[in-house]
């Protein structure tokens, strides 16, 4: 290691304190340290002058771009069942997990008042009925004292009076039958009413299913005044499942219907299921400030191995290029130093000592109009950039395209010493 300055001086006023005789000796090692020193200090410039780099070398290969998102798992058609009516729960007819089809009774209500509503309502059609029959008969009677009355004044037998008499009993009895009418048509709605109403005890499948959740007991009061309580969760068909993923804002633009997917759940490690992007949502999501946007992925569920809810991270495939040049993306962020000189001291020793040049990182090309960006390629150990353009990148390395072959090393940084 060279003597620093302090070790030096204190060797000169040493050696300036002894006759010149008796002190070429000192003088001879001083000259002999300082040349040493001059060397290393050359030295050192020449090793800052030749920097040592960190390669890759240019290959063939492919890159598949690909956008995550998470999301889960969910049936392609869930329907809720509720009551539109209030009573007791008779009895529960299917249990968790149960296989249903379209129209079969899932539970029922205490029906005892209801049926006992629609004999009330038949009731009230027949005796509305039988007034429509007295009617009909009153009218026809009316009719031929009218027209009786009309041939008696034609002879001028029967007086003014006798004719207005029958005609408003006449005219009336065409009113009592068709207020019977309406009576009928409103006993015959309120019997298809309570008949409804009877039938919407039965709480049956509105699809073919599975039970996914059940909310109901037997003995069960059940209010539906404010809101239809949801007894029943029905998932259309677990063999046909899609998987719901939020897309972020700055992806969506790459992703279409159509691209092929793989995804995985943590329920089975290591594992992967293929899917494909049925629909694309228009709706954003914002959340804290993110804006996503929600895509469908339709999934083959036959196996039954996923079930509702689960969490997934999807895998989506939006471009691929097949037998391409490829670089590390750290070639192309990649930027040769700027030299700056080293300081110096002050006098004949820091003109002899000047420090050596120190390195600055210089900026990283930016891309032309055309697309090109400078890379930097080592060539018969001399750095020289190259254009070319970059093409698709699936995070690591980017496709390119320009003055390199395969095999040229490409600089990714500078070595650390």
């Amino acid at each position: 290691m060279p003597p620093s300055k302090s070790d030096i001086e204190a060797i000169v006023k040493t050696s300036k304190k002894r006759s010149p005789l008796r002190s070429w000796p000192v003088w001879l090692v001083l000259l002999l340290v300082l040349a040493g020193a001059l060397w290393y200090w050359r030295a050192a410039d020449a090793r800052q002058a030749q920097p040592s780099y960190v390669t890759a070398p240019v290959e063939r290969a492919d890159i598949v771009v690909q956008v995550t998102a998470t999301g889960t798992v969910e049936p392609t058609g869930q329907v809720e069942i509720s009551s539109e009516l209030s009573g007791t729960v008779r009895a529960v007819e299917v249990d968790f997990n149960d296989t249903v089809h379209k129209g079969q009774v899932l539970a029922l209500l205490d029906t005892d008042k209801l049926e006992a509503n629609v004999e009330l309502s038949r009731a009230s059609l027949v005796a509305a009925q039988a007034r429509l029959a007295d009617a009909r008969a009153t009218l026809a009677q009316r009719k031929d004292a009218y027209d009786r009355a009309v041939m008696l004044k034609q002879r001028n037998v029967a007086s003014e009076e006798n004719l207005t008499s029958a005609k408003a009993d006449y005219e009336r009895a065409e009113a009592a039958v068709k207020s019977a009418e309406a009576d009928i048509r409103v006993a015959d709605a309120n019997l298809k009413i309570n008949e409804t109403n009877l039938g919407k005890a039965c709480i049956c499948s509105s699809i073919d299913g599975v039970v996914l959740d059940r909310n109901v007991e037997v003995g069960q009061i059940v209010a539906s005044s404010l809101q239809a309580p949801v007894l029943f969760t029905l998932a259309a068909d677990l063999t046909k499942m899609e998987l719901r993923v939020d897309i972020d804002e700055a992806d969506i633009g790459k992703v279409k219907v159509g691209n092929a997917a793989m995804f995985t759940v943590e329920a089975y490690q290591g594992q992967s299921f293929p899917a494909v992007i049925s629909q694309l949502r228009y709706a954003p999501k914002t959340v804290e400030g993110v804006v996503t946007y929600e895509a469908i992925l339709s999934i083959d569920n036959a196996e039954l191995l996923l079930r509702p809810g689960m969490t997934a991270t999807a895998d989506i495939k939006v471009a691929e290029v097949r037998d391409t040049l490829v670089i590390p993306n750290a070639a192309l962020r990649y930027a040769p130093p700027a030299k700056v000189e080293g300081r110096s001291g002050s006098g004949l020793l820091g003109v002899v000592f000047k420090g050596p040049p120190s390195m600055s990182a210089a900026p990283i090309s930016k891309p032309g109009v055309d697309g090109h960006r400078d890379i930097w390629v080592l060539r018969n150990g001399v750095a020289v950039a190259v254009p070319v353009i970059p093409g698709e990148t699936d995070g690591s390395k980017t496709a390119i395209t320009g003055e390199v072959e395969q095999g040229d090393l490409v600089i990714t940084d500078l070595s650390t010493p």
